[in-house]
């Protein structure tokens, strides 16, 4: 069994006070690391991973988290329901497609693309393996399905309207979840810049998908990615803070290293989160909602960055 950590009185106030639209989370759960913020003591990644949810979902700021899981290999209606049971009734989760989806090339056992993915961006591997299991799962506990196109191969950048074609297709063939899942939003993610263009908004405006705003050293900052979102409003915001800019486009493994095993606040970036405080402020501000996972390595402790986002976006309230 894993312990909460005993609740911070004055998060337990900060949480009460925020907008009931913001939810706030992290990318997964399973850090030793947090032990003492989140979890009671220390527990081996292993048990976090399998029995860390329930205690996890305690942290008052923590309404939401990202199932980054399902990216590496597609999860049954099963495994979804199994998360679904350890967590509230106002808990949302954000959940990333297959990359058998999502990646333009097939992948090899070290992990690089080495042909052509036939199953990239479609329709039927998306609604089987992706969709229909996470709305069967997760029911009314679904929040946004992100379908987080890896990097493109550099010649295929070129073929930008023909993809945001074949991205249309897809998502057309998505059909409402609201019926099962009030809260329920699909959401793209991108890694290439040269998909921000006018035919990619109107693919996901036509389609009813939203942007899923990606704060990563290989997108533009918040700024330039705010045209797409203001072209979908009014709409629901879904923004993964996934990677502090000062490690780079390649900076993962440079992050982890410094990072690990992430129980402080490392490199706070004070830029992006009061930008990101003012975008969430704005959005449920209007009634609309936010979804807002955090990674890790956007400052060295997710946890410590919901926090000061929250009070950041409080002070805006």
């Amino acid at each position: 069994m894993v312990e909460a950590a005993p609740p911070d009185p004055a998060l337990c106030d900060l949480a009460a006070a925020l907008p009931a639209r913001l939810r706030f989370g992290t990318s997964s759960w399973n850090y030793p690391g947090w032990a003492g913020i989140v979890w009671k003591r220390d527990y081996p990644d292993a048990a976090l991973s399998r029995h860390g949810l329930a205690a996890y979902a305690q942290y008052p700021l923590f309404r939401t988290v990202g199932l980054d899981r399902s990216f590496y290999r597609p999860l049954s209606a099963a495994q979804f329901a199994a998360y679904a049971a350890q967590v509230p009734a106002d808990f949302r989760f954000v959940v990333k497609a297959p990359n058998k989806v999502t990646d333009a090339l097939l992948r090899d056992e070290s992990g690089r693309g080495r042909q052509p993915n036939a199953d990239f961006l479609a329709p039927g591997p998306a609604m089987r393996d992706f969709v229909e299991p996470a709305l069967a799962g997760l029911r009314e506990k679904l929040g946004a399905l992100v379908f987080q196109i890896s990097p493109l191969p550099p010649v295929w950048l070129g073929r930008m309207p023909e993809l945001i074609a074949r991205l249309h297709v897809m998502l057309s063939a998505i059909s409402d979840l609201r019926a099962a899942a009030p809260d329920g939003v699909v959401a793209v993610e991108v890694r290439d810049p040269q998909w921000l263009m006018p035919a990619f908004t109107q693919a996901l405006r036509d389609s009813g998908a939203t942007y899923c705003m990606s704060l990563h050293a290989k997108m533009p900052r918040i700024a330039e990615q705010l045209p797409v979102l203001r072209a979908l409003w009014p709409g629901p915001l879904v923004c993964r803070w996934n990677l502090n800019p000062l490690h780079g486009a390649f900076g993962y493994e440079k992050a982890r290293r410094q990072y690990a095993p992430y129980d402080r606040l490392v490199d706070p970036d004070l830029e992006t989160r009061a930008e990101l405080a003012r975008v969430i402020a704005g959005t449920v501000g209007a009634g609309r909602n936010a979804f807002v996972t955090l990674s890790n390595k956007s400052e060295g402790c997710a946890p410590l960055s919901v926090v000061e986002l929250a009070r950041a976006v409080h002070l805006r309230s």
